[in-house]
């Protein structure tokens, strides 16, 4: 039996180890991974050997995976990552849980002693219609105003802890009044068809801002170049594609065939033309309807 050769990416290996900035002071490396666009290809079809000879058969097996949700092959390709992240974020980070990660702790160590700053026109206006998400930033002049007090914030947050570690205090009590906009650091590993996941969810305009900063650095600076071939499907298949509802199946049909009084029909029927004191009501399900809608230019019929 011949010597089993280790799948390698010669774009990603230039980059082991480099430091890619995020935010004011986080960043992202590379520290190791496992497979490649090859080692789908392999999987699925559950063969040891090389590859196909045709990069365009390799292709077109990984875009028909990718495309019809057969998600095992991914599984077999995995990255690992050295991350250095604000814990507000890094709380929403560590919720997909399928990854394994050591995180720094400040039970053992001193903990950073950056925290992110906000520049005074990027502080963000909360969102009507997503209660969860921002809608444009305010004024900068307010904004120089929360960005000195919060300088003012970090500073003595950070004077009251050093000065708690200086008494001798445990670092484990020491570290309780830590704030959010600290830095903290971890190793995060997973493999690919997670990740994948995690950056569809993640590089969505509606992820909030920090978190997105990330996920487009480890999409576009490091997947891409790590398994080309599954990114290009990811980018086609999840990222730039607008799928169709069961709901909004009829809509469209009734919109291109001129039929904008059934249309409307329709969207009254499942609730999305609720009237309110200022006009229509915020319905989710009606606004990704227009959005899409106005991607294919047709005409919003109420």
């Amino acid at each position: 039996m011949s010597k089993i050769q280790r799948a390698t990416s010669p774009e990603l290996e230039a980059i082991l180890g480099e430091t890619f900035p995020v935010l004011d002071d986080g960043f992202i490396r590379v520290i190791d991974y496992m497979g490649n666009d090859q080692s789908i290809v392999q999987a699925a079809r559950v063969s040891y050997g090389a590859g196909t000879k045709k990069v365009s058969e390799d292709r077109g097996l990984i875009r028909y995976l990718l495309r019809n949700n057969h998600t095992t092959p991914f599984e077999m390709a995995e990255l690992k990552l050295h991350v250095k992240v604000p814990m507000d974020a890094w709380r929403q980070w560590i919720r997909h849980r399928t990854a394994s990660v050591n995180e720094i702790s400040s039970r053992y160590s001193i903990v950073t002693n950056t925290a992110q700053k906000t520049d005074p026109n990027e502080w963000r206006i909360q969102g009507t219609g997503n209660k969860q998400g921002s809608e444009g930033v305010l004024d900068p002049e307010i904004g120089k105003k929360l960005t000195q007090e919060e300088e003012i914030f970090q500073e003595y947050a950070k004077a009251t802890y050093e000065g708690r570690i200086a008494k001798g205090v445990a670092r484990e009590q020491a570290r309780k009044d830590i704030p959010l906009c600290t830095y903290t650091e971890a190793y995060w590993k997973m493999d690919l068809h997670n990740l994948l996941h995690f950056l569809d969810l993640r590089m969505d305009p509606h992820a909030q801002q920090e978190i997105r900063s990330y996920a487009d650095v480890i999409g576009n600076e490091i997947v891409a170049k790590w398994v080309p071939l599954t990114w290009e499907s990811f980018e086609d298949y999840k990222i730039n594609a607008r799928g169709l509802t069961g709901l909004e199946d009829p809509l469209i049909g009734a919109l291109i065939n001129n039929q904008p009084e059934n249309a409307v029909k329709l969207a009254i029927s499942y609730g999305w033309l609720e009237q309110g004191k200022k006009g229509l009501k915020n319905n989710r399900e009606r606004q990704e309807f227009e959005i899409k809608a106005k991607r294919w230019k047709l005409p919003i019929p109420w």
